[in-house]
């Protein structure tokens, strides 16, 4: 039997429309009360997720959360935090540099607000603001606070202009860093320990849940490590290649109510 089902948001719990279908929220909530630890684990920052936490009444006692693809894991209940890995301000100020370099956008993240050091402010930095309901502010890099925690940062960009930025980072920064891409258009990076993977291994050891009983669902390329270690891997119809090959079962897609059907399938056996 699973006991832990780590869930990624966008593309697998959230259809298109960024909404929870019926049939998804019902699943969740029966699986909660046979006493499976439902997780959503996201590379949305904590603040884009509280409300969807509410609203799957995932913020109870003994709830937990992973936000930032795994820079923090938090219990969702008293707010309490389990693991915390950031990037500094010498990091913010040599990714910038670079992103100059290479004619790319970038923002940048603290606990509760989205920054952007472009006054030419990027389409998908706003996106990215709407999506998260995080607020948004202009903070060029040299009047930044050096003491700043920076869960993450991330490169942004038309996804023929990223993937051809991707391919221009020296590989001495690619090793220094986690970087992963959440969409075609977002390059995440974050301290080099950092994986949903490595998110969900540490909060099924916390909860003495063994490998075996966790199942993890997820679409796309910062999903791969948690399904590479959950006992029970699941990729969403809509998902990229990629996560299809490290999968052990693929379901339907986002806006076939995927999380439901594997949940009803696998975890509560109608």
């Amino acid at each position: 039997m699973y006991k832990l089902v780590a869930i990624d948001m966008d593309g697998t719990l959230l259809n298109d429309q960024h909404m929870v279908p019926d049939e998804v929220f019902e699943a969740i909530q029966q699986a909660k009360a046979e006493g499976v630890k439902i997780v959503l684990c996201t590379g949305r920052p904590i603040g884009g997720v509280n409300r969807y936490l509410d609203d799957l009444q995932l913020n109870q006692e003994g709830d937990y959360v992973i936000a930032y693809n795994g820079a923090l894991v938090q219990n969702s209940h008293t707010n309490e935090v389990v693991s915390e890995l950031t990037l500094s301000y010498e990091d913010l100020t040599s990714l910038y540099k670079l992103s100059r370099e290479l004619d790319t956008p970038m923002h940048y993240f603290d606990s509760a607000h989205l920054y952007t050091p472009n006054r030419d402010i990027s389409e998908y930095t706003v996106l990215e603001s709407y999506l998260t309901k995080l607020p948004l502010k202009y903070l060029p890099v040299e009047e930044a606070d050096p003491s700043m925690r920076l869960p993450k940062m991330m490169y942004i960009d038309q996804p023929e202009r990223l993937e051809k930025t991707i391919q221009a980072i020296p590989s001495e920064v690619k090793d220094k860093y986690m970087m992963v891409k959440s969409t075609d258009f977002f390059l995440e990076i974050l301290h080099p320990e950092v994986s949903k993977g490595n998110a969900v291994k540490l909060l099924a050891k916390e909860l003495g849940i063994a490998r075996e009983e966790v199942m993890a669902i997820g679409d796309n390329g910062n999903d791969v490590s948690m399904l590479e270690f959950a006992g029970c891997g699941v990729a969403m119809g809509n998902a990229i290649d990629d996560v299809k090959a490290v999968a052990d079962v693929v379901t339907k897609s986002n806006n076939e109510a995927g999380v439901a059907h594997v949940l009803h399938e696998l975890v509560l056996g109608k």
